[in-house]
């Protein structure tokens, strides 16, 4: 009879049906080359093997298979589905953003597909011959080697030993772990004495103790109500503690109880940014059990890290970002999502638009393990969650051991501005304390959520600004090399010299940026050693750490930065914290700007008097009167949650509805609008007044394509499953429109 196998290309197309060749064994995960179109082989993963005959008369066999097991764990393949589902793509979307790529080739022939398909690299091993396992016999060679050839009896001593304790499998010891020099192994291989082979890298893993911090009393009650919660049946667990009260050493101890089980974890960080550090912290602990997994690795060892893991019998290790959540950990048992609020976990382009905390939680229901999110200041949906008893929770209110929370003042920019008490963009009040934590010693952070020296330049005689040519923004100015640049589209331009419009006035910076902080501080404060901490700076990961490191080290004074300094940094010496413009995160238009003003401000405020230093938060406003900085002042997040959550209840947000956004993109704005009110007028059809719109975002225009937005807002009662159904059915009759079809629709389920 013959055999079928639905197989998933790393395209934005369905699953398409392949005929198994006579004598070819396959099973669900497996990896297959196969023709695709005319000419193009693609790596393909077999989704399942039936023996239903397809309608269409010619059926492709399938190339070849690759690799002799299953490269997508059910497991894997029951989080693709959902997340296919849930997010509205197909499979194929998942598939790229699940698998490193060089795992997924793709070639215009067979011969370059076999050039292209990736093989993990391999080294010399070495063992001793099997006559040397006579105790005996071998005490006797290392006699006549010490006399005759000491270089050589020192080689097989250290090879003899390796292998004995610590080595890799099978008493087999890597070239790399060795001492003596080729020549020299190569005399004891001819000798016979030694047996050289080369195979696939391992990864030799310590076996050693966890030395586990100690724990204060206030973090022992809370890791045994984490364990009570789970004990009880709880999948999920909220740890909800205050910024430097000691998350981390909790975590430590869970984890440690799921390695010496044997059990794997994942433990998601929401950017690369803070890998580093914590990487760093764990290997401290836990040796070479931690595996590293983000896109700032190369795509080998991204490869060679997801198949070392396939193969992994258990006990294994990961810190990571997001993409993590793809990788094979056989025996799962704790996914810990640090940080769970970042919006970072959540990808925004391209598809899938999945976010990682809620694949976390999801994961934990299809496999059965525990998923802990921490925070100091939960995401509104998880603190919701907690409080109706579907999450479990724990709380640490206080810092740990000596830390006290820090003071945090706000300082009125307009009254600063009436009484001359404004320097450049610092108010007096600012500038006094930067003075006297210089003057003791210390160190201080400033933070300003926009990178570049200026957004944006303008001529003050007829108003002109610089825009940018593809995109309906304007284009940021960045000093070092005088250029103009959109943070859209990457498009790139100089400063011209007069106005373009009037051709008398220059152009000026208006508004400022990280860099221009950075050159002020420099200006006011001369003897003081100051870094930059933004996109800009950071253009690899060396250069992210060196920056970190310097500051670690006291060998800077003050680090100016964007978002990337708010996040789970753990610097003893700071005791200022500087927020310059708190009214660009609290008048976003985002019914989630108060929430994520209160989170980056506290989250901030955090990195001040983490240890004996007392710290200091000075946060300049315009709005000094705002509930939300009186709710950061006086650390009250429950106040802000109430606050927020009865403001969304009366207008219909998240959590008590589910939202999907559809962006329609078009290069013909005509076109587009007609496309956009015709797709609108059939969804108010399906579902009434939950869908809002057409309307243009803040920026319509992107990369030369104009934009219009529609809203779906389903209440949470309702079934979302129904509602993604009902979706999916009236996109796809647009997309088959003859005069629409060309328009580009992006769904977007539960935006951030």
């Amino acid at each position: 009879m013959p055999l079928f196998a639905d197989i998933v290309l790393p395209l934005a197309q369905p699953s398409y049906t392949f005929a198994i060749p006579d004598g070819m064994e396959l099973t669900a995960g497996c990896a297959v080359a196969v023709q695709f179109g005319a000419r193009k082989f693609y790596t393909g993963i077999v989704w399942c093997v039936h023996d239903r005959k397809p309608d269409f008369k010619r059926i492709k066999p399938i190339h070849r298979l690759l690799g002799p097991r299953p490269l997508v764990g059910s497991a894997q393949r029951a989080l693709w589905e959902w997340i296919a589902s849930y997010y509205m793509c197909s499979l194929g979307e998942v598939m790229r953003a699940a698998l490193p790529s060089l795992m997924k080739p793709s070639a215009d022939s067979p011969e370059h597909f076999a050039d292209e398909e990736f093989h993990p690299r391999t080294e010399t091993y070495f063992t001793l011959a099997a006559e040397l396992c006579n105790e005996e016999r071998l005490h006797e060679l290392f006699e006549k080697l010490s006399r005759r050839a000491p270089k050589q009896y020192e080689a097989l001593l250290e090879i003899a030993a390796a292998s004995n304790g610590g080595g890799a499998p099978g008493g087999e010891v890597a070239r790399r772990l060795l001492t003596a020099d080729r020549t020299v192994l190569h005399a004891l291989e001819r000798k016979g004495c030694i047996i050289a082979t080369e195979h696939e890298r391992t990864t030799e893993r310590g076996m050693a103790e966890f030395r586990l911090p100690e724990l204060s009393g206030h973090q022992r009650a809370a890791l045994d109500t984490l364990r009570e919660e789970f004990k009880a049946g709880k999948t999920t667990a909220l740890l909800h503690g205050v910024t430097s009260s000691g998350k981390t050493e909790i975590y430590i101890h869970l984890i440690a109880e799921v390695l010496a089980r044997g059990g794997d974890v994942l433990l998601l960080v929401p950017e690369i940014a803070l890998t580093a550090q914590l990487i760093e912290r764990m290997e401290r602990i836990f040796g070479s059990r931690v595996t590293p997994y983000h896109s700032r690795l190369t795509d080998l060892r991204r490869s060679e890290n997801y198949l070392r893991l396939d193969r992994s019998e258990g006990g294994e290790f990961v810190v990571g970002v997001r993409s993590s959540i793809f990788l094979p950990l056989k025996r799962l048992q704790l996914i810990i999502v640090d940080e769970e609020h970042d919006a970072s976990y959540k990808q925004s382009e391209p598809a899938p638009r999945y976010h990682a905390r809620d694949c976390a939680v999801m994961m934990a229901r299809l496999v059965g393990c525990r998923t802990l999110l921490g925070s100091a200041t939960p995401s509104l949906e998880t603190w919701v969650n907690a409080r109706s008893g579907k999450y479990g929770q724990a709380v640490l209110r206080e810092r740990y051991g000596d830390a006290r929370p820090p003071r945090v003042v706000i300082s009125d920019t307009l009254r600063a501005a009436r009484r001359g008490e404004r320097y450049a963009h610092f108010n007096k009040l600012l500038l006094d304390r930067l003075g006297e934590v210089l003057d003791r010693g210390e160190q201080a952070i400033l933070f300003q959520n926009r990178r570049g020296f200026a957004p944006y330049v303008a001529c003050t005689e007829c108003g002109w600004t610089a825009r940018c040519p593809q995109c309906n923004v304007t284009l940021t100015y960045h000093r070092a090399g005088e250029r103009l640049v959109c943070h859209y589209c990457g498009h790139t331009g100089s400063v011209p010299a007069k106005c373009p419009s009037c051709k008398v006035t220059d152009v000026v910076p208006m508004g400022f940026g990280t860099e221009k902080i950075e050159e002020e501080i420099v200006r006011i404060f001369p003897e003081a050693r100051v870094a930059r901490l933004d996109r800009d700076t950071v253009t690899s990961e060396r250069a992210f750490n060196a920056i970190v490191a310097d500051f670690a080290r006291r060998k800077t004074d003050i680090l100016v930065g964007t978002q990337m300094i708010t996040k789970g940094f753990d610097f003893e010496g700071v005791a200022l914290v500087g927020v310059l413009n708190a009214d660009n995160l609290l008048n976003n238009p985002d019914f989630r700007a108060a929430e994520r003003a209160f989170q980056l401000l506290t989250q901030v405020a955090g990195r001040a008097g983490r240890r004996a230093v007392e710290g200091e938060v000075v946060i300049q406003s315009a709005e000094p009167g705002h509930p939300v900085l009186r709710q950061v002042v006086e650390g009250d997040y429950e106040a802000m949650a109430r606050e927020q959550l009865a403001e969304r209840q009366s207008f219909f947000y998240p959590p008590y509805a589910r939202i999907t956004t559809l962006t329609l993109r078009h290069r013909d704005p005509q076109l587009l609008r007609r496309g956009a009110v015709f797709l609108a007028d059939r969804l108010r059809a399906r579902f009434g007044k939950r869908l809002l719109g057409p309307m243009a975002p803040p920026v319509d225009r992107i990369r030369g394509e104009y934009l219009v937005g529609l809203l779906l807002k389903v209440e949470s009662g309702a079934s979302s499953v129904r509602a993604r159904e009902l979706l999916a059915v009236e996109l796809k009759e647009f997309a088959a429109h003859p005069e629409y079809r060309y328009i580009v629709v992006i769904p977007n389920v539960d935006p951030q």
